[in-house]
């Protein structure tokens, strides 16, 4: 029985670069000696994504398109290319070259090693902005430090799953999801590999300062309920503290004979435990939010369409 490889790319306004990932991913896959389906999932594009896609599949019978009813997010585009995958192995990679498919082979050959999950890092991102690498590095520092898992750092969508793996990931219910934490929750035998990141081949990235953030908030509060646990530690420093300043106001009036100004401290402590308590329901409503959207059960994607490759249709339906 031959390995049956799916390679998941999700895509929103990608229609720049379709003609060069095309070339490139065929490059790539001249070297494989093993079926091979691309399922392209059109994450509610604006420009010509779709239409690029469908003269892409007319050239190549491997191609698997799934279109999505509008634009429902990155994280959702890829689960919903994993719910179309039939391989054996499936790789998910965006569409932006700047993670490169001639990695493929060697993501292959660690799996083939027996691992079930293979992370692609970037040891080279001189390509980005100072600020972003610093950003990224932070934040999987702290993303370590206040969840129980380890994720490698310096790592996104280019990764390598087993069937087993993402069986289990389409198996989980929540709504909230963030596939790279997912991915490490699952368990299994995990590796890396590095590469170097390249500049994007065409287009522009999809990803503001804004987005980046609500992503950091999504992978915090969907795998560490510490941050609502920090604050009960503040409250007890607070409350301590607030009871060793009674006693001096006490001492210095017995002993010293004074008493202390009232309006300067009060004001001060005033909107000091004014904002700890707007940041505590802050963070209180950041999970409360997620608790509602996954309680309301709605679907993460919708599938407008759908278009199956031939060559999918024979390698998985024929003799």
């Amino acid at each position: 029985m031959h390995t049956f490889v799916s390679i998941v790319i999700p895509m929103h306004n990608e229609a720049p670069v379709l003609s060069t990932l095309e070339a490139r991913l065929n490059d790539v896959l001249k070297t494989l000696n093993i079926p091979v389906e691309i399922i392209c999932v059109d994450d509610g594009s604006h420009d010509d994504t779709w239409a690029g896609l469908l003269a892409w599949q007319q050239r190549d019978p491997r191609l698997h398109l799934v279109r999505l009813s509008r634009n429902f997010g990155h994280e959702a585009a890829i689960l919903a290319g994993l719910k179309q995958s039939k391989g054996d192995a499936i790789i998910t990679m965006d569409a932006d070259l700047q993670d490169p498919p001639e990695l493929i082979p060697a993501l292959l050959s660690e799996w083939e090693k027996g691992f079930e999950v293979v992370y692609a890092v970037r040891e080279d991102r001189s390509v980005d902005t100072w600020l972003k690498r610093v950003t990224s590095d932070y934040f999987y520092k702290i993303l370590n430090r206040l969840s129980t898992l380890d994720v490698p750092g310096n790592t996104a969508e280019y990764r390598l799953m087993s069937r087993r793996v993402v069986h289990i990931l389409l198996s989980m219910p929540e709504k909230n999801s963030f596939v790279r934490m997912m991915t490490r929750w699952v368990g299994f035998s995990q590796t890396t590999i590095g590469y170097k990141r390249e500049p994007r081949a065409a287009g522009v990235t999809k990803y503001n300062v804004w987005k980046l953030w609500n992503y950091a908030l999504d992978a915090i509060t969907g795998f560490s309920h510490l941050p609502l646990r920090i604050w009960s530690y503040v409250g007890i420093v607070i409350s301590f503290s607030a009871f060793l300043y009674a006693l001096v106001i006490i001492a210095m009036y017995f002993f010293v004979g004074r008493e202390t100004p009232g309006y300067a401290s009060l004001m001060v402590a005033v909107l000091f435990l004014g904002g700890i308590q707007l940041i505590c329901l802050g963070i209180i409503g950041e999970y409360l939010g997620r608790v509602f959207m996954e309680v309301k059960g709605r679907p993460m994607y919708i599938v407008a369409e759908t278009r199956e490759g031939f060559a999918v249709k024979e390698e998985i339906h024929g003799p």
